[in-house]
This record gives structure tokens, C-alpha cells and sequence, in this order.
């Protein structure tokens, strides 16, 4: 055998070993993400993109409350009696619409999440429930625009939309405040496993989905 050859052999040996080692066969390989975006970042742009893309099925918490009430389902039932009495719908039961949703797309190249989780109790209780599916959070996504460029935006944006918080700068300000008060905690909680990335949001549209997919694609290595 040449040395070439034996050079090479090694070589392979060692990338069959690092895939095996690696490789967590208890885990289905699928690409589920969490995209945060402040107001005006082009998160649902973006979102839709990485879903054609990744072939992901769209988890909002907002809709699955909607359809579950809708349905008369009893984790619906169960939501609706919290909203009548004016309270929040527990943690416990936005879960079981996650994880009723995760169960009806067993075909799915993955899922994003949309509006969860918006704290850290919720990000503990998702990765509890993803576990005990053998899945889990692939990358955490988080669009970084300049606050300058962000009340430009929503400002623009309200000259022709019907929603009276993108007219008002003042309340423009607040909207992006709470939102960095609120997610802040939960990008820590994924940035001590690693799998928050920083994405720059300004650009052309084609510009930040390939930043989006370089931080996907790279997720493994």
C-alpha cells in the first residue's frame, strides 16, 4: 500500500469514527428553530423562507390557542375558560397544544417556533417536552437590527398599515423595550447551550436568509 493510500485510509477511518461518535441514534435528525425578531426586524419574512426551505411545519402559540377553542378540543376548552376569567392560559397548557401539534406532523423536516418560548420557565418545559419526543432545538435565532433602523422602519411601515403602534414613535420605543426585557433571559438560557446565533438583519432579504441558513447548516459542526 502506498503511503498515499495509507494517508488516505486514515483519514477515512478517522471521519467514519467522528460520525459514529457523534451521531445520537435516540435523536431524529430534524432542524427545529427558534427565530426571534424585534418589531420591524422581517422576522416572518424570514420565517417563511426558512420554512420552504427546511420543509418546517410553523408552531404559533397564538394560532394553536385559536384553532384548539376553535375545534372545542378539551386542552381548548381548558384555554378558553382561563381567557373568559380574564387570566393567563398556564404554561402546562400551551405545551400540550405543542406537543399535540408536534404529534399530528410526523412527516415534518422540523418546526419553527413563533411567539415561543417568551420565557425561561417555557424554554425549561419545551426542552423537557422535545426530549421526551427525541428532539431537539437545532438553533436559536436571533435578528439583530439597529434601533434607529427598526423605528424607521415601523414608522414607514404605519403610513400605510392600520395599526396605530406603528404610527407613534413613543410607543414604537416601548414595544422594542419590552421586547428586549423579555427575550433577553430566554437567549441567555439558549446561549449557555450554545445554540443561540446573532444574526446581523440588515441587508438585502436574500443578504440575511443566507446568514440565517450559514448558522443552520453550521449548527453541527
Amino acid at each position: 500500500m502506498s503511503e498515499y493510500s495509507g494517508y488516505s485510509l486514515i483519514l477515512s477511518f478517522t471521519h467514519f469514527y467522528k460520525c459514529v461518535y457523534f451521531y445520537r441514534p435516540e435523536f431524529k435528525l430534524m432542524v427545529n428553530l427558534i427565530l426571534f425578531g424585534p418589531p420591524g426586524s422581517g422576522k416572518g419574512t424570514q420565517a417563511e423562507k426558512l420554512i420552504e426551505r427546511y420543509r418546517l411545519v410553523h408552531i404559533s402559540t397564538g394560532d394553536l390557542l385559536r384553532a384548539e377553542i376553535a375545534a372545542q378540543s378539551p386542552l381548548g376548552q381548558e384555554a378558553k375558560s382561563f381567557m373568559d376569567s380574564g387570566r393567563l392560559v398556564p404554561d402546562e397548557v400551551v405545551i400540550g397544544m405543542i406537543s399535540a401539534k408536534l404529534d399530528s406532523n410526523p412527516k415534518a423536516g422540523g418546526f419553527i417556533f413563533d411567539g415561543f418560548p417568551r420565557t425561561t420557565a417555557q424554554a425549561e418545559a419545551l426542552d423537557k417536552l422535545l426530549n421526551a419526543k427525541k428532539f431537539s432545538i437545532t438553533r436559536v435565532l436571533s435578528l439583530q437590527v439597529s434601533e434607529p433602523e427598526l423605528i424607521k422602519r415601523l414608522l414607514n411601515r404605519g403610513k400605510t398599515s392600520n395599526r396605530s403602534d406603528d404610527r407613534d414613535e413613543g410607543i414604537v420605543r416601548n414595544r422594542l423595550d419590552e421586547y428586549r426585557r423579555k427575550t433577553m433571559p430566554v437567549a441567555d438560557y439558549y446561549d449557555r447551550q450554545r445554540k443561540l446565533s446573532d444574526i446581523e438583519g440588515e441587508g438585502r432579504i436574500e443578504e440575511i436568509f443566507n446568514r440565517l441558513t450559514a448558522a443552520i447548516d453550521g449548527a453541527g459542526n
